[in-house]
């Protein structure tokens, strides 16, 4: 715990209160005014501070590392989405990839889609192809629901996948991280 003292003015400082500092005078001395609305300033600053922080954290989290890799092609050659079922959350991006059996594509099926989504903005065209290894196509699925997606070259082998895109936005990591920001923010309050 920190405390501020001069010859005039000794201001402590206390964990987990939100309310402006308190100040102890003794009847000799006479407060500078100009102290507590400065230490004030400090702390909004400081919740500022620490609200951008967190918001920042939570976005490159989004971005970056929430994207999830999907194989065209197995290993071994089937031919087959691998993983074939998964689950995103909003923002989460999925990147198909071509690994073998190819050429591939991804054809979002416009009867297994969210009420309201075009297919078309989210679809490769059943004539565009990814020919080599590692060339990759990458969607971000913005209504929650299920989707249903298909190869076209290799529908009929049954190269079909389905993915869930939920609602949820934080992991149990990232809202951990925010919930102890939140607390050092009000430690560090005066």
């Amino acid at each position: 715990m920190a405390t501020v003292t001069s010859p005039a003015v000794t201001i402590p400082s206390f964990t987990g209160l939100k309310a402006a500092a308190k100040v102890t005078t003794s009847a000799k001395a006479a407060t500078n005014p100009a102290t507590t609305p400065r230490l004030a300033i400090k702390a909004s600053i400081k919740e500022a501070g620490a609200l951008v922080v967190a918001t920042a954290a939570s976005a490159m989290l989004a971005s970056n590392a929430m994207a999830i890799e999907v194989l065209l092609g197995g290993d071994d050659g089937t031919l087959a989405f691998v993983p074939g079922n998964f689950s995103v959350s909003a923002g989460e991006k999925i990147v198909f990839k071509n690994n073998a059996g190819f050429p591939h594509n991804v054809v979002f099926d416009e009867d297994e889609v969210p009420p309201g989504v075009d297919v078309g903005k989210i679809s490769m065209s059943e004539e565009d192809l990814l020919n080599a290894p590692g060339e990759t196509y990458s969607v971000t699925l913005t209504e929650k629901g299920t989707y249903t997606f298909y190869c076209s070259p290799h529908q009929g082998a049954g190269m079909v996948g389905k993915v869930l895109r939920e609602l949820l936005i934080f992991t149990t990591w990232n809202l951990r991280q925010y919930m102890k920001m939140k607390s050092n923010i009000y430690a560090f309050s005066v």
